[in-house]
């Protein structure tokens, strides 16, 4: 199958979902394949308004339309009347982009977003295909699965959520930048502007930052400036810099970098020995493909505490640490300091970590994508 299929027709992707990088990072990768494979090929993103997708899918150089849905309030209950007024507008534009568009097929990335869209897609019986990041499956997911073409996923067991004849274990896409960087560890931490030749620590909150990891590390400034042969490179997220930088000013600590946003997330993977990060999917997989030795911090808040789950796939077979959220206040600095200096436990997490790895997710996720539209038209 080339850019035109086989009736010269245009080649239609819509690709749906968002609110996190954990979704619109996957989704970017897949696009970026198909648009890889076939030049000529049409891609649509559909997000929902007011989420990162909005923003980071456009800088990608793709088009985005964003849906007015949001999620359920589970503890307000009566708010929930203005987010099913949301969902069914959701649903009237859905079916208004899929007549306009036409696409071959509808792919899901999970996020509020690809709920109505898919929905509707599959109501007018255009292929769907879902992908799930995580080792717990998403509600939206979930519901999708009984009319998708094809499940893609991360994680072995994942029959307990779908049906299992429609399951392809592809793994998850990451950023190509992150797998092809060049540069030495000492050469990626002149560039992240700490010495090139002491024992790093790379702390990632997520794309959005983590209080609780944070706080862990702002009461434990004296004891990271105590141990003079480490360095800490801190993404604290945008909403805590200036919370993070003022205390890191004030209590005088010089073996600590602290930065609101990493742009060049390549050079900070291969600058660090070990890295402190929440337990999201694309995380995970990004440990896993560059096989670094982590200490996973889960976030509590999110659907089924699905990061808890997530982490759990690493410690049991020790490819990773984990501190949960309530004792990293007292537990988080002091571990990660122990075992960035003990090089044979560093060692080990990162060889065990890369041996689950999935490679090459994208271009397995886009054989798919051709299955199911070859299927179709045939």
């Amino acid at each position: 199958m080339s850019g035109n299929n086989n009736n010269n027709q245009q080649l239609n992707v819509l690709v749906s979902g968002g609110g996190t990088g954990g979704h619109i990072f996957p989704a970017l990768s897949i696009a970026n394949e198909v648009r890889n494979r076939f030049p000529d090929a049409k891609i649509l993103f559909v997000g929902a308004e007011g989420r990162m997708e909005m923003e980071k899918v456009p800088a990608a150089g793709y088009n985005i339309i964003g849906l007015p849905v949001s999620g359920f309030d589970r503890k307000r209950l009566w708010r929930n009347v203005k987010v099913l007024a949301r969902l069914f507008k959701s649903m009237a534009m859905a079916r208004k982009i899929l007549n306009d568009f036409k696409p071959d097929i509808a792919i899901g990335v999970g996020g509020y977003a690809s709920g109505p869209m898919l929905k509707e897609a599959q109501k007018q019986g255009i292929p769907t295909l879902l992908q799930e990041q995580n080792s717990y499956a998403g509600v939206t997911n979930k519901l999708l699965a009984a009319k998708a073409d094809s499940i893609c996923v991360a994680y072995e067991g994942m029959e307990r959520f779908f049906p299992p004849e429609k399951i392809v274990l592809t793994g998850n896409p990451v950023r190509r930048n992150l797998l092809d960087c060049g540069a030495t560890p000492e050469q990626a931490r002149q560039a992240m502007g700490v010495d090139p030749n002491k024992r790093t620590i790379l702390i990632i909150g997520g794309s959005l930052g983590a209080r609780t990891i944070n706080n862990a590390i702002i009461n434990g400034l004296s004891l990271i400036g105590n141990t003079f042969a480490t360095q800490v490179i801190w993404q604290t997220g945008k909403i805590y810099d200036q919370q993070c930088r003022e205390a890191l000013d004030a209590s005088g600590v010089k073996n600590v970098v602290q930065m609101p946003f990493i742009s060049n997330m390549d050079m900070a993977y291969r600058a660090a020995d070990l890295v402190v990060s929440r337990a999201g999917a694309s995380s995970i997989s990004e440990l896993q493909l560059l096989g670094k030795a982590a200490i996973l911090v889960p976030s509590p808040n999110v659907a089924e505490d699905h990061q808890t789950k997530n982490a759990m796939a690493l410690v049991n077979r020790d490819a990773a640490i984990m501190v949960t959220d309530a004792d990293a206040a007292t537990h988080l600095v002091d571990t990660m300091l122990k075992t960035v200096a003990d090089s044979a436990l560093v060692n080990n997490l990162g060889v065990n970590v890369e041996k689950m790895a999935l490679r090459n997710a994208a271009e397995r996720i886009v054989d798919e994508v051709e299955r199911i539209i070859n299927q179709h038209k045939a």
